[in-house]
């Protein structure tokens, strides 16, 4: 049998603890025993990937994609030691062909080579992942999944070849980039496939597919990059509402953005009449060389009454700078519904005011750099992806002159190291544990704490408790009125959490668990020991839905706490994450032998 891709990237997955449990699982509930054959064993873990990733229900998905991730990147990432001698080769050729000769590339420089690499790669996969687990993409989950498990065997498109290279151990590139009608049209030749092929089963028909899934894949491709909208510079034009549950309508959405190089996925039948069974949907159609409102640029996708999407037909579907003040007049249509859309939309409209000062070489200001590095909140955009003005931008720029500015301070009042803190100290740059926050702490007038800036902001607070929260019953009527979710095994412990009467004062600090020293991860009971050697305490319980309330980051955070039975009876604490973008308030198993990974982040008590 030929080796699956999976094995040849990563010989060991066949034999890895979590193949062994999946294969397991598998014998069970077939009572057929798995092959001992490479492929058939990661077939196997495939198998119980899709039931994990693929859950029906939104929030419990993303938990498990948090709990999975690292895994993923184990088994699809590129390792260090598999990076290719002819990759350094082919950088060292352009590099002379750009008259800089190199003779040897140092080693700290090959390790930054192999870093970019690595995280690339990851970057790729994090995009295909979240796309396919995203619940606005209106595809049924068995094809999520055809899609999940070809894409991960391809390379990068080639545009002048028509064809995706192929994928090895030794790849460097990242995964292929997302064309979302290409697929949706692959999505429409499976449906007629299986309607003409009535006597096979649908497993046939999809065995069939991913044999010929990348050639379909980079033929939809060629032919859509081939299409160019027309009368590109016009904004006049009309908006047209196609209405949910009509499907002679969806028909006429879907005809209407054929061969108009939109890229969206109602270029694709099926997919169009998806999004109707679920809400009306808007097109705004500009004119054509002969004056005709056929030239779809932008949609508004109805979830019921709440608006899903919004998309525009840059890359990544992006919505065009000159289309901002026509958004924003229709938007006024939909009342308080669309206020966060149109902060996305104020968003882009300040990146185009920015870029076109950095176009006529005008300083910008605080506030701009402020806005640009995401100081005070993320810049939020219309498409898939970060609107690539934002990086294109800050790449031009000198950060250390930057954050002068930001902070208000001169070069010498922001400390790279531990040893250039001082008493006029305003901000600190530079590695994170907690011997760095002991010194910190002994500076109180330090107002700025970077890992990296601006990308890895260190998480200390001082939380001030809200009297008037003084008791379950108040707790959870505060949460619900900032719709914030609260998962049931977060319901159980937080039915036991005593809420203090009066006001308290919390410092908190967060540390990864190879922060506290475990560079391979640890258990919870060395993680809670190791944590009282250096000092930090561990949280009151109430410390986990105060800070939910108060915290409105969407990042995976554990509250470090005595832990607490639920209804399971597993010995559990509170984490903070937005599950489908929504703030909430979960919990998760804490026994003393659970094993935390190395990047797992714990808030203590100071």
């Amino acid at each position: 049998m030929e080796k699956h891709p999976l094995h040849l990237k990563n010989p060991e997955l066949q034999t890895s603890p979590e193949v062994d449990r999946a294969v397991e699982r598998q014998e069970r509930r077939t009572d057929q025993k798995v092959p001992n054959d490479p492929t058939e064993r990661i077939e196997a873990y495939l198998d119980r990937l899709e039931n994990i990733f693929l859950n029906p229900d939104e929030r419990k998905r993303e938990r498990n994609l948090e709990m999975f991730r690292d895994k993923i990147y184990d088994t699809l990432v590129i390792k260090p030691e598999q990076v290719p001698e002819s990759y350094f080769e082919l950088q060292k050729q352009v590099a002379r062909e750009h008259g800089q000769a190199i003779e040897n590339i140092p080693l700290n420089v090959r390790d930054q080579m192999i870093e970019t690499i690595i995280a690339d790669q990851k970057h790729s996969l994090d995009q295909w992942i979240d796309y396919l687990t995203s619940e606005d993409v209106a595809y049924p989950p068995w094809f999520k999944y055809l899609v999940w498990r070809n894409v991960i065997k391809l390379s990068q498109f080639d545009k002048t070849l028509g064809k995706f290279k192929d994928r090895t151990e030794s790849t460097v590139a990242p995964y292929p980039d997302i064309y979302r009608a290409p697929l949706a049209k692959i999505l429409d030749i499976y449906e007629q496939a299986i309607k003409d092929k009535t006597n096979l089963r649908d497993s046939e028909v999809q065995a069939n597919f991913s044999k010929r899934f990348a050639k379909l894949y980079a033929e939809l491709i060629s032919e859509s990059l081939a299409v160019r909208i027309e009368n590109k510079e016009e904004v006049k034009g009309v908006w047209v509402k196609y209405s949910k549950g009509n499907m002679a309508e969806a028909d006429k959405l879907f005809e209407s953005v054929q061969a108009k190089g939109t890229g969206w996925c109602v270029e694709g039948r099926t997919t169009a009449q998806n999004y109707i069974k679920q809400g009306d949907f808007y097109v705004y159609y500009t004119e054509d060389n002969n004056g005709l409102p056929t030239q779809p640029r932008m949609a508004i996708q109805m979830n019921g009454t709440q608006i899903g999407q919004i998309r525009g037909v840059l890359n990544h579907q992006e919505l065009e700078p000159i289309m901002a003040d026509v958004l924003e007049t229709k938007l006024k249509e939909f009342g308080p519904e669309a206020d966060s859309y149109q902060k996305k939309n104020s968003d882009m409209k300040k990146m185009t005011a920015i870029e076109k000062k950095s176009q006529s070489g005008i300083a910008l200001s605080k506030d701009d750099l402020v806005f640009l590095y995401e100081i005070g909140a993320p810049i939020e955009g219309f498409g898939y992806d970060r609107d690539p003005r934002i990086a294109e931008l800050r790449q031009g720029r000198n950060p250390e002159e930057d954050m002068m500015t930001i902070f208000e301070c001169a070069k010498e009042q922001i400390a790279h190291s531990a040893a250039e803190i001082d008493d006029d100290t305003i901000a600190y740059v530079g590695p994170w544990n907690v011997a760095v926050y002991q010194i910190i702490k002994k500076y109180p007038q330090i107002q700025h704490l970077y890992e990296s800036f601006p990308d890895q902001k260190i998480f200390m607070m001082t939380q001030e408790t809200d009297q008037r929260i003084n008791s379950l019953a108040k707790a959870e009527e505060v949460l619900k009125a900032k719709n914030i979710y609260i998962s049931n095994w977060a319901q159980d412990i937080l039915q036991k959490t005593d809420f203090s009467r009066e006001a308290k004062t919390y410092k908190l600090v967060q540390f990864t668990v190879e922060q506290l020293g475990f560079s391979s991860g640890a258990t919870t009971d060395q993680i809670y020991a190791k944590a009282q050697e250096l000092g930090l305490k561990l949280c009151p319980a109430e410390v986990g839905p105060r800070l939910r309330l108060q915290y409105d980051g969407k990042d995976w955070k554990l509250i470090a706490m005595k832990q607490i039975t639920d209804r399971g009876g597993l010995p559990s604490v509170f984490y903070l994450l937005a599950g489908g973008g929504q703030l909430g308030l979960y919990a998760d198993d804490a026994h003393p032998d659970r094993g935390w990974g190395s990047g797992r982040r714990f808030v203590f008590l100071s």
